[in-house]
């Protein structure tokens, strides 16, 4: 949401009336001091990075709104949400990395805001770090798992998410399965939606809709962070000062940052940023080697696969894009889809009297990412105008991923075939569609914001 903001501050500041609007938002925000008094810090890289922590803030929301999106019980004093943003020294790319809020942490040597108790250095789960010393305490515990020097610090709670999204008109999602979490209330049939403010807290907060718990929560806050910036990029909220006041207003009234993070820092890191848009942002959650690491009196943690987090925050230092180079924007998105391409195994059969295109299409599948024979075979029969799948039904899940492959295919249910797709190219084929799988893996595998964004 800050991203967002800085998009919408970068058109009115270089309009000439940015100014003045920034500096009496500027004035809402309220301030803390998250560096005061900090040693031993880590060595600056290039760029700037900003932490920002999602908390609680559920005493600033109405009764009516508590019952209708189940925020129920007691405020708590604890962060929801940690991401490191990056932005790079060029200005031109913003990459987004979600660490869980149950990452196992060492947390250093600190005295305890609510006891006043000083504790020595001692394993807990990250969220832990805000509980027991708020802001300071968070960005040295972050520092000392990372490595990596933090610039700013900005905290959104629950109220102003919830305000923002509806201050924009409404954010769109898409989810290629049903999506229902008793705990949340969420419930999304699979397809596009516009996601009011209250749903979209539903939408960010879930953790029981699949087995993936908080990474995949963590993948669908990223994939909203992506569609917010796309909203706010398309919907004319940066060329209409009035609009932008009310959206900057309404999100800056229940907004933490640091000190040093104020109006001239903001415009000057606006109009840096005149192309930024989706495609120029990245998401991608730390890696996981244990996602359920027993720790004596804490209990269940994640712990990071270390070796390939240390390379994921060495490229933030070092400032070089997470996702792998894509000729950007110009060709066709990847489409997401329910089964990971590399679970379906292929059979291609060349239906066509084009020599060479069987193996063509076995190639161009296999470069997606799925499971193909490596031998195309020739079909038998007439030559075919339309491409066909053939598929057993109880495989029908990874039937419409392979079809989400091959745009305009017939989709054919045999019985009795098994787990292995019969592909039959038509005269009709065009190419392959990339595809990816919406579920979250743990690994290092970082995607643009244009590729989670609804096509």
């Amino acid at each position: 949401m800050r991203m967002a903001t800085t998009l919408s501050v970068l058109v009115l500041g270089a309009g000439g009336i940015g100014h003045a609007v920034v500096t009496s938002l500027d004035t809402g925000i309220d301030r803390v001091d998250p560096f005061k008094d900090m040693k031993n810090r880590p060595q600056a890289g290039h760029g700037m990075n900003v932490l920002v922590v999602g908390t609680d803030g559920r005493e600033r929301i109405s009764e009516e709104e508590r019952k209708a999106y189940r925020l129920g019980g007691a405020p708590c004093r604890c962060t929801d949400t940690v991401m490191i943003v990056h932005i790079s020294q060029d200005r031109e790319r913003a990459s987004v990395v979600s660490l869980p809020r149950d990452s196992y942490a060492e947390m250093p040597e600190h005295v305890d805001m609510t006891s006043g108790e000083r504790h020595q250095a001692h394993p807990v789960k990250l969220n832990a770090a805000y509980a027991e010393g708020g802001p300071g305490l968070t960005v040295r515990t972050v520092e000392n798992m990372t490595g990596v020097k933090i610039d700013h610090y900005v905290e959104v709670d629950f109220t102003s998410f919830m305000r923002t999204v509806d201050a924009v008109g409404g954010v769109r999602i898409c989810t290629t399965r049903p999506m229902k979490d008793e705990y949340t209330g969420l419930d999304l049939a699979a397809g596009t939606h516009e996601l009011t403010g209250g749903q979209a807290l539903q939408y960010v907060r879930s953790r029981h809709v699949d087995g993936a718990a908080d990474i995949g929560r963590m993948q669908r806050q990223q994939r909203f962070v992506a569609a917010l910036i796309h909203k706010v990029a398309d919907s004319g909220v940066l060329l209409n000062p009035v609009r932008f006041r009310t959206v900057a207003s309404t999100m800056l009234t229940s907004v933490r940052a640091d000190r040093d993070f104020g109006t001239t820092e903001m415009l000057g890191l606006a109009k840096a940023m005149r192309t930024f848009s989706p495609a120029s942002s990245e998401f991608v959650s730390v890696p996981i080697g244990d996602m359920s690491f027993p720790v004596k009196g804490i209990g269940s943690t994640v712990k990071w696969d270390a070796a390939k987090a240390q390379k994921l925050f060495q490229s933030l230092r070092e400032d070089r894009p997470l996702a792998p180079h894509r000729t950007a924007a110009k060709g066709p998105r990847t489409v997401v889809v329910d089964v990971a391409p590399r679970t379906v195994r292929v059979q291609v059969y060349n239906g066509t009297r084009t020599d060479g295109l069987g193996r063509k299409v076995d190639d161009a599948l296999r470069g997606t990412g799925f499971d193909t024979t490596g031998v195309p075979r020739t079909g038998q029969g007439p030559e075919r105008r339309g491409t066909l799948v053939e598929y057993d039904p109880g495989w029908d899940r990874s039937a419409k991923s392979l079809a989400a492959a091959l745009p305009g295919a017939e989709l054919r249910p045999v019985k009795g075939q098994g787990g292995t797709m019969k592909v039959t190219v038509g005269a009709d084929y065009r190419g392959v569609t990339a595809v990816r799988a919406e579920s979250p893996s743990g690994t290092f595998e970082a995607v643009t914001g244009d590729q989670v964004v609804c096509p």
